[in-house]
């Protein structure tokens, strides 16, 4: 009965005030008139749930959870937003920390959802998903003979996760194939090692970031400083950092990685629904390789915080991008813990821009080079990645929206087009007219 005599409340309310404001209009009152409005719409709308969930509690053919059904209403609401807000049980959000600290079980896999099936963002180096072959766009239609369709990105995650050497069987649709594949999957521990280096030719760095976690940029500094072990500085003539394929991670390391390559300057800003939302961050810890020439590789894999480090090292002209455009996921998500035994949320509050003000979202980052690669005839029309503009419920980009690009990297890095690309220009030799050789030292911002 106090349901409907609120909701009755609210709605004498509104017509109220829209009748005074036929007679008198006004700015003040119009504002009112609107507010009031709303609020009885949203009464309604909340009466008309509470209602829905008394009578699935009372006449469905088998008793439902009562937990279970609140936490079905919260991913409805929240999942129809975009793509990337989504609600975690206190289970799912206690699993999120394991993966942001850089060591969890299962099968090493960054997994999305895409119209009620898990995608693959981005299968992580040296891990069970990697070595099995499982490549960037591929949809996971049933884990271990269960449909996927139904399931919450969290409930498909902890079904792949499990305990050390059980398998996990995949079935799995690609692009170009007729047929599903299906795989056998071994769970190993996960320890992401999410930088690798190695030196080229006794004059290069080649740096790979494969995800933003909160050991990246400690393993960063680890690299140059044995890369300058290495490689005597007046040797030394530049660095290439391999962002292809990454699917981003932690803002604060992404900030810090591109700190780590700018004396200053703005990194990224986020703005929000209003503008007194606004946040810049700035580079802070000074440029470690000393200003050296520096190339950044990216490609439809690269998503988020590698967008980040790319859009603000090419508009601080601190590198040169080569490969092909990145992923378009520029909207940050705030983690709001909902209280112990709750969960969290995982809410879109802003989007990105990078220094000279371009949003990231929907569009990606161009390189300055395009440098497409030589797919093996089995794989044509397999590895190319639809981007952020593709997914249904997306935010809408600031501009012309993005889609496609290629995301095949070939395993042996003599096939490497866009590395070799990269070498070629840190040693002097013309590639592409149009784009000058990376500048002798940094510029400051």
């Amino acid at each position: 009965m106090r349901k409907n005599f609120l909701f009755i409340l609210g709605s004498l309310t509104g017509v109220g005030l829209t009748l005074l404001v036929t007679g008198q209009p006004g700015e003040h009152w119009i504002s009112r008139a609107k507010a009031a409005a709303n609020a009885s719409d949203t009464y309604s709308e909340l009466n008309l749930f509470g209602e829905v969930f008394e009578r699935v509690r009372s006449d469905y053919v088998e008793k439902p959870d009562d937990s279970n059904l609140i936490e079905g209403a919260i991913n409805g609401m929240v999942t129809s937003l975009d793509p990337h807000s989504r609600y975690m049980n206190d289970k799912a959000w206690r699993e999120m920390q394991e993966t942001t600290s850089g060591e969890f079980g299962g099968l090493g896999i960054e997994v999305t959802m895409e119209d009620g099936l898990v995608k693959v963002v981005a299968p992580i180096d040296d891990t069970p998903a990697a070595k099995a072959g499982i490549l960037s766009g591929d949809l996971i239609t049933q884990i271990d003979d269960e449909a996927v369709q139904g399931l919450t990105l969290e409930q498909a995650v902890a079904k792949m996760k499990g305990a050390v050497n059980t398998k996990t069987h995949l079935k799995i649709v690609r692009k170009g194939k007729d047929a599903p594949i299906d795989v056998v999957l071994n769970r190993e521990i996960i320890r992401v090692r999410p930088v690798r280096f190695h030196t080229d030719g006794g004059d290069i760095g080649y740096i790979r970031i494969t995800s933003f976690n909160e050991q990246t940029t400690d393993g960063l500094h680890k690299a140059i400083a044995e890369i300058s072990k290495q490689i005597p500085q007046d040797k030394l003539v530049g660095y290439v950092v391999d962002l292809r394929n990454n699917p981003g991670g932690l803002l604060d390391q992404a900030v810090s990685v591109s700190s780590t390559f700018m004396q200053r300057g703005e990194v990224v800003s986020t703005r929000g629904r209003n503008p007194e939302e606004t946040q810049r961050f700035t580079a802070h810890g000074g440029d470690l390789i000393k200003g050296k020439p520096l190339v950044v590789l990216i490609n439809g894999g690269s998503a988020s915080a590698s967008e980040i480090v790319a859009g603000a090292l090419h508009d601080h002209k601190r590198a040169t991008l080569i490969g092909t455009r990145s992923f378009g996921k520029g909207s940050v998500q705030t983690i709001i813990p909902l209280g112990t035994g709750n969960g969290a949320l995982a809410l879109t509050t802003a989007r990105y821009f990078t220094p000279s003000g371009r949003s990231i979202q929907a569009q990606g980052i161009t390189p300055d080079i395009e440098v497409l690669q030589n797919v093996p005839d089995e794989l044509k029309g397999r590895v190319d990645i639809r981007g952020e503009a593709s997914m249904r419920g997306h935010l809408s980009a600031e501009g012309a929206e993005q889609t496609g690009s290629q995301s095949y990297v070939p395993p042996d890095e003599k096939d490497d087009k866009a590395l070799h690309a990269a070498y070629d220009l840190l040693r002097g030799i013309t590639v592409n007219a149009g784009v000058p050789a990376p500048p002798k030292t940094a510029v400051p911002n």
